[in-house]
């Protein structure tokens, strides 16, 4: 591929969306959700084949996946292809009416095409360029890599391309690169540069401007000089405005990277087989939202593995909602289909520590996975290996490949209990009016995450827990929650939270106030509005933009130490903070739900809410520990609007399809207010920890 064939469409990733079919034609309604399990042909002995694909559909898993880390037995050697083994193993799949998911195999080359190609390694940034031998190794920027990979995905297409077993295919495996965030190859440069030219159309004193290089003599002559910032070799600190041009080119590339196979596939394969990756939350690298071209986009998901705190002693080996709930909310409406890809099957091998998950949880977690709207679930793996780096890592059966694991029958158990589900699932089933008028938007752009990991101000900062604790106060009122990307329409939700939105223009903040103006009720949380889209600090007052919005003239922040609390009081109930606190004049347009009660602002607003048209906006300037404060205020929000639920943090109630579901994430036991006419399809409604009830009213 070109060079410059691949700049455009790096950038026309995220300013020129491309729309597939509709994604949800590829499942059926009364399905609800597919069970899968991942499997290895090459990794076990061929006259086992039958009978593991055999028990697959026995336990009641409808599809499997085949070949993402496969390239050396596909291609042992450049050129010579080799798929005679994976024919047979489609073969009995098809044979026992399971489904496949092709992925292809391009996380892991093989070792003949890194030796003869050293340069197609990615470099880490210590300067070393990594060994053949772990996956993700490859730079995504190697136009020699892309044309191998290009080589063995039409292979690949052309042979299981209109194969009535093959229902899907996925593109690698979790696109990132694990122990390293970022990459710094001389081929990540050269595009890195090239993406540059193309954002500030060719003009160096554009990017100079944008960039700030004024500041400590950072001035460049040509863009060739440029090389791709790294905090652990610059001086001091990497200039800010670089570091995030860099994170959006890399998000850039490997959405292009995950589109490019994309084309490759949809130009060759039945318009009835679906496309999609399984991106991992949280990984700096990655924006699923660029991946545009993918019918949908699936997500993996490790929840006990000694590095999430749970709820109460028991939390460690059950996890907190969250971590499925969010990317439920997020994943679904990329597309309008998601799925989990790959979840945790039991203990594993890689965390900071490896605990045995309570009993239930790995069930929970399918249930919670049903609850959020996924079409699809698959766990990791179906063997648990023999050899190789994940020995420890449970499958759905024991090491003799016969035996069902402790946490296996916990699978099995959701696949016998989705059946009951399916009968008498009732397509005509409605979202209940007291969930309908209480549906809240929260909005999200990388970019926001990406500039204020760089620059946190304090130590106490951190993004992902401030996104997490809003997401939890909603989920303890019940509410039904979409997380969305800024560009959508706005006026389906009620109500729409946008939590520390820092970086902001002039349209966006038109498009709230016409929101509110219309009736909404936009939520915005500390630290919005302080910067432009190129993060620099407006010359203004700080987050002047948004004072019309909030009904401000002027506010400055404040930090404490770690040790150290202040006080803010509303409705005559203090609360404690020390994250972030916002001290706000109100300009007399607003009204002070909420003010500071110490500190030398004692008396100072803290909060704000205004009428705007026929709605509101309400603007909370503290970030606190524990969300109280953000949970009262939600309920002040949700007032007139519905009636909220009351539920304690670690109890989760969702509604689809005419099932209600309730979780226990806490560590003891919870019972849930079920109607007295309900039908109480599984479980009853006290429900232990790590336990599920289910029914329909």
């Amino acid at each position: 591929m070109k060079k410059e064939v691949l700049l455009t469409l790096a950038i026309a990733a995220v300013v020129c969306p491309v729309f597939s079919r509709n994604p949800s034609q590829y499942f059926s309604d009364a399905d609800l959700i597919l069970p899968g399990t991942y499997y290895y042909p090459e990794q076990w002995p061929a006259e086992q084949w039958e009978r593991d694909i055999k028990n697959m559909v026995n336990l009641g898993f409808a599809f499997t996946h085949f070949g993402e880390f496969a390239w050396a037995a596909m291609e042992p050697e450049e050129g010579r292809y080799e798929f005679g083994w994976l024919d047979e193993a489609v073969r009995l799949a098809e044979k026992y009416g399971l489904k496949v998911i092709m992925c292809t195999p391009t996380p892991t080359p093989p070792a003949w095409l890194t030796a003869k190609h050293p340069d197609v390694l990615c470099v880490t940034g210590s300067g070393q360029r990594v060994q053949h031998g772990g996956r993700q190794q490859a730079s995504w920027a190697s136009d020699t890599y892309r044309g191998y990979v290009e080589k063995i995905v039409v292979q690949l297409a052309k042979r299981y391309g209109d194969h009535p077993a093959v229902i899907g295919w996925q593109i690698d495996n979790e696109p990132s690169h694990y122990s390293f965030s970022y990459e710094y190859s001389d081929n990540n440069t050269e595009k890195f540069r090239e993406w540059l030219r193309r954002k500030y159309k060719g003009d160096i004193d554009r990017l100079n401007r944008a960039w700030g290089t004024a500041f400590w003599s950072q001035t460049y002559n040509d863009f060739d000089q440029i090389e791709i910032p790294n905090p652990s070799r610059v001086a001091v600190k990497a200039n800010p405005h670089a570091m995030l041009d860099f994170k959006r080119f890399t998000a850039d590339i490997a959405a292009d990277f995950v589109n490019f196979q994309y084309d490759l596939l949809r130009n060759r394969i039945s318009p009835d087989q679906w496309i999609t990756t399984n991106t991992m939350p949280g990984h700096p690298q990655v924006d699923p939202l660029r991946m545009n071209k993918l019918d949908f986009v699936t997500y993996t998901r490790y929840l006990v593995n000694g590095r999430h705190e749970g709820i109460g002693d028991l939390g460690f080996r059950i996890s907190r909602p969250e971590l499925l709930g969010w990317n439920n909310d997020f994943y679904r409406n990329i597309k309008g289909v998601t799925g989990v890809m790959e979840i945790q099957p039991g203990q594993i091998n890689s965390g900071k520590f490896n605990p045995q998950t309570y009993p239930g949880a790995v069930r929970l977690w399918h249930y919670h996975i049903f609850a959020g709207g996924n079409r699809l679930v698959c766990h990791y793996r179906f063997r648990q290996p023999l050899a190789g780096c994940e020995q420890y890592h449970y499958g759905t059966m024991q090491t003799d490949g016969v035996s069902l694991s402790r946490t296996g029958r916990e699978i099995v158990q959701f696949n016998e209990e989705l059946k009951k589900l399916r009968e008498v699932y009732d397509p005509k089933a409605r979202r209940p009016r007291r969930l309908e008028k209480l549906r809240t938007a929260i909005l999200v752009n990388p970019d926001n995450r990406w500039e204020m990991d760089f620059q946190p101000q304090t130590e106490q900062w951190s993004t992902a827990n401030h996104y997490d604790k809003i997401y939890r106060v909603l989920k303890s009122l019940g509410v039904p929650v979409d997380v969305v990307e800024e560009n959508v329409d706005l006026s389906q939700w009620p109500v729409v939270v946008a939590p520390a939105y820092q970086l902001i223009d002039s349209q966006l903040v038109h498009r709230w106030e016409e929101y509110a103006r219309q009736g909404g009720h936009l939520v915005l949380t500390c630290r919005t509005g302080q910067k432009d889209r190129s993060a620099h600090l407006w010359e203004d007052k700080l987050a002047g933009p948004i004072y019309r919005l909030i009904g401000a003239e002027e506010l400055y922040f404040d930090h404490l130490p770690g040790d150290q609390r202040a006080l803010v009081e509303m409705d005559g109930k203090q609360y404690a903070w020390n994250n972030w606190g916002e001290i706000i004049a109100p300009d007399g347009t607003s009204e002070v739900w909420a003010s500071h009660s110490d500190q030398f602002y004692c008396g100072a607003a803290a909060i704000l809410n205004k009428r705007i048209g026929k709605g509101q906006v309400t603007y909370i300037g503290i970030d606190t520990d524990g969300g109280e404060l953000e949970r009262d205020v939600m309920r002040k929000v949700y007032a007139g609007k519905g009636e909220v639920f009351d539920l304690p943090r670690g109890i989760i109630l969702e509604w689809r399809d005419g099932f209600w579901v309730g979780m226990n994430y806490t560590s003891e036991p919870y019972t849930f207010d079920v109607p007295a006419k309900a039908r109480v399809i599984i479980g009853q409604a006290e429900v232990p920890a790590a336990g599920v009830i289910v029914w329909q009213d």
